[in-house]
């Protein structure tokens, strides 16, 4: 048997950041996706394969990836002055606790000459139709949808969508489950001997209890922490 290493728990691309739970790890690494816009390296790779399968960057333009807490601080403020406080309390994040702030979350607008910086137009059909279709396959989820504003603490937003990683993606989409939700499920699934199963993935849920995970030698897995409690676990 191997002894997993686990992360801190607020790192991972199942880090749950809301209004309740800030964001506390920067991202190791950042890249350009798309143009100037930079994501977590891991995410900006599988986003780039996605747009390479339905020749997504001829169409659509990436609005905004990572901000430092500086640039969400200078947008929350610009919103305020420019929308309002209801306004600005349903489409921009109180800094600090923006999905922005990880390198896993990106606005996505259909190309246009002008873009609304704040809600760009992504609609359901054509070309955004089409990466909507695929975007479970690379690992992204819309984290904001219709119907889950009482959950997220945020407005729905169709051009927002944030990088989860495989099968998380698949199962979130399967199940309707928006993140918050999904990262509650989970913990039904606590230690490996209860491990959910999808296809040729295990997922368990490891409490941060100082317990550490053991697998055998010959499973490759990845570990991700809640940004709460603990780590989700995936053996494949």
């Amino acid at each position: 048997m191997k002894r997993v290493v686990l992360p801190e728990v607020c790192s991972g691309e199942l880090i749950l950041v809301n209004a309740a739970l800030p964001v506390r790890c920067r991202p190791a690494a950042l890249v350009p996706v798309g143009g100037d816009v930079r994501l977590e390296k891991q995410a900006a790779e599988a986003l780039d394969r996605l747009m390479e399968v339905i020749d997504g960057w001829a169409f659509i333009a990436p609005v905004s990836g990572w901000r430092s807490r500086e640039e969400q601080e200078q947008l929350y403020s610009q919103s305020l002055r420019d929308n309002g406080r209801a306004f600005t309390e349903q489409f921009v994040a109180v800094p600090g606790h923006s999905e922005h702030q990880t390198g896993l979350a990106i606005d996505l607008g259909l190309a246009q000459e002008e873009l609304d910086r704040i809600r760009p137009r992504f609609p359901y059909d054509g070309i955004c139709g089409e990466f909507r279709r695929w975007a479970a396959d690379f690992g992204f989820i819309e984290r904001y949808p219709a119907g889950k504003e009482e959950i997220t603490g945020i407005a729905h937003e169709p051009w927002h969508f944030r990088y989860v990683g495989a099968p998380h993606a698949a199962i979130m989409t399967e199940l309707g489950l928006a993140l918050e939700e999904y990262c509650q499920w989970v913990r039904q699934f606590a230690g490996a001997d209860r491990a959910f199963q999808k296809g040729r993935y295990r997922i368990f849920y490891q409490q941060a209890d100082g317990a550490a995970v053991l697998l055998p030698d010959s499973a490759s897995c990845t570990v991700s922490g809640d940004n709460a409690c603990g780590w989700i676990v995936t053996v494949s």
